[in-house]
């Protein structure tokens, strides 16, 4: 396991996702019969926790009532050549599926990752996206007939006569930005969202549209929301973000002037921020970005003069 350069939470750990091996079924079945599988158990988009908030992992050779229980099974990867799966049992009631995981109860994943090391945030966002998507996709687009699971859950195959189309899984992905003003003093631009409280600041984000770059959708965004003109950008990094299945994808940009027009239906206002106030802000205990969001990693290396 790797730890993600930038500290992004969903993002820290690699499993080997065994591409060229779970297109067979027969490994893949194989792989649930051995003693170290673990099995990570979800709940409509939850971790299934213990009494210590800590996601259950269930040995996968003693979860067959589980196995049986569950709606869809998906392998995720090998972690040092052990298997992880994860399995979904939403089709059961909240406390019946609690008690087949042997759980305390179902959290959401990111009401967990501050006790979580970035490896194991990451392998429950994934779980969560993969069996996320196999909820919405049992029946094809084209034709409507049922859908199957194939190659360890990373693939839906349509049922239907003469149709046989392909299901793949989807991501989501959307632009994040800190906006900079031109010139002295150094400043950011902060929004707040429609029915967002009182005194709640954040950077802009949108997702991307079919068509479009993800430059492209940095300046829709920004001309749309705030009605700011980029001169530049510069791409920051990225993280995957577990609402479900999305990608977030980190920009700073430099406005091409300090003229704001809010559109007053995604966001109600937005003002340019010095580092000062918003380290005053910090020093009060007002968060600068959820903690496991990418855009508390954009503030944080504004302040810090980096990037």
């Amino acid at each position: 396991m790797r730890t993600d350069e930038q500290g992004l939470a969903y993002g820290g750990g690699w499993l080997d996702r065994a591409g060229a091996l779970r297109t067979d079924p027969g490994w893949v079945a194989d792989r649930l019969t051995e003693r170290e599988s673990v099995l990570l158990p979800f709940w409509q988009d939850r971790c299934l926790v213990s009494a210590e908030r800590l996601p259950v992992r269930l040995p996968a050779v003693d979860a067959a009532g589980l196995l049986t229980a569950a709606d869809e099974t998906v392998f995720l990867g090998l972690d040092s050549g052990r298997a992880v799966f994860a399995a979904d049992l939403s089709g059961r009631a909240e406390r019946e599926a609690v008690e087949l995981a042997g759980a305390a109860e179902a959290v959401d994943v990111r009401a967990l990752v501050g006790g979580l090391g970035a490896a194991d945030a990451a392998v429950q966002a994934y779980a969560k996206g993969l069996l996320h998507w196999h909820r919405g996709q049992r029946y094809c687009g084209s034709c409507g007939a049922a859908t199957a699971a194939r190659d360890g859950g990373h693939t839906r195959s349509c049922t239907g006569p003469g149709c046989g189309r392909l299901l793949f899984p989807r991501i989501e992905p959307a632009v994040i930005v800190l906006v900079e003003a031109p010139g002295e003093p150094g400043r950011c631009l902060l929004a707040r969202h429609r029915g967002a409280p009182e005194g709640s600041w954040s950077t802009l984000a949108g997702f991307v549209e079919v068509g479009e770059s993800l430059e492209d959708a940095v300046r829709r965004e920004l001309a749309e929301e705030a009605g700011v003109t980029v001169a530049g950008m510069t791409y920051q990094g990225s993280q995957a973000w577990p609402f479900p299945a999305g990608l977030m994808v980190g920009f700073r940009a430099t406005a091409a002037s300090t003229e704001v027009r809010v559109d007053g239906e995604e966001l109600a206002d937005a003002r340019w921020f010095t580092r000062e106030e918003l380290w005053a802000r910090a020093a009060q205990g007002r968060p600068l970005g959820r903690i496991d969001s990418i855009d508390h990693h954009l503030l944080g290396s504004w302040l810090d003069g980096r990037g």
